[in-house]
């Protein structure tokens, strides 16, 4: 993609997002628009001469070895064909997932029109944080500081793959990934929290993200499976939310998946309340 498409597009999504209240793609999306980015399919379609939509697939895939597409139609043309068409261009294999972030009516029609059904949902849930917060009850032998740019990486890394090996896009990050997002200007190593054992061992850490003055992110929580069941994803999370709550955010946002029961009874416990979804489609 040249620098001038990228642009056109970034125009699109942020009319998209402004009607719609929600981003229409993700950030890996908003990364591989960059000129030299590697792995991507992007599609655009015009109408009379303007760009009408974009559609970007992940020709890489995720872990399960889908190949996965996010879509957007600028708000003025929309109902005009412009979305169907898009679909019918992406690649036509089976193993095809298509995100619809937000779970916007109009794509649910879509997918039923053109034979998707829904297979996986992704909870964005939200908590105000202008209230006080519980302490964070740190398991005995454990210490937390801030990630270290140069330094840490490859323990961040190895811990995210033990604690997400089940998860198609997490699962897979890389010291590449890592070192791509603090090139990004809103990482702040300050908000990203390591945990460490007596032995200064990794074994867990809660990556935070501001995204407005008002709004920050409960972006990654990970532990170690060898540490897991002790309090320590707790106690990370409410470390994180304090530090957020010190950016004099008011509200924090989160994802996760709609089938862990566990991590959504802990949020839930917590304050956090439902706000929307993104739905993926396959058919």
């Amino acid at each position: 993609m040249t620098t001038d498409q990228a642009a056109e597009v970034e125009g699109l999504l942020a009319a998209a997002e402004s009607t719609d209240g929600v981003a229409p793609v993700g950030e890996a999306v908003r990364l591989r628009m960059r000129p030299g980015a590697q792995g991507s399919k992007h599609l655009l379609a015009h109408l009379n001469g303007e760009l009408a939509g974009y559609a970007h697939v992940d020709m890489i895939g995720d872990s399960g070895g889908h190949k996965v597409a996010e879509f957007a139609v600028h708000p003025k043309h929309r109902h005009e064909g412009v979305g169907e068409a898009l679909v019918k261009a992406l690649p036509q294999e089976n193993s095809l997932r298509i995100w619809a972030h937000g779970g916007h009516p109009d794509a649910e029609k879509l997918a039923e029109k053109l034979g998707f059904r829904k297979v996986r949902e992704l909870l964005r849930m939200r908590l105000r944080v202008e209230h006080e917060l519980p302490e964070p009850k740190i398991p005995e032998g454990v210490t937390i500081r801030p990630f270290v740019p140069g330094k840490d990486e490859a323990a961040v890394v190895y811990v995210n793959h033990r604690a997400f090996d089940w998860h198609p896009e997490q699962g897979s990050m890389s010291i590449e990934d890592v070192r791509a997002k603090e090139e990004e200007s809103w990482f702040d190593p300050q908000g990203f929290l390591l945990a460490f054992d007596a032995d200064e061992r990794l074994v867990g850490f809660h990556w935070t993200k501001v995204h407005t003055p008002d709004l920050g992110e409960v972006y990654v929580v990970g532990v170690d499976p060898d540490s897991q069941g002790g309090g320590l994803g707790k106690a990370l999370t409410l470390a994180g939310l304090q530090h957020l709550r010190k950016q004099q955010v008011k509200e924090v946002m989160l994802y996760v998946e709609s089938d862990n029961v566990a991590a959504v009874r802990v949020y839930t416990k917590l304050g956090f309340t439902l706000w929307d979804a993104d739905v993926q489609y396959a058919r």
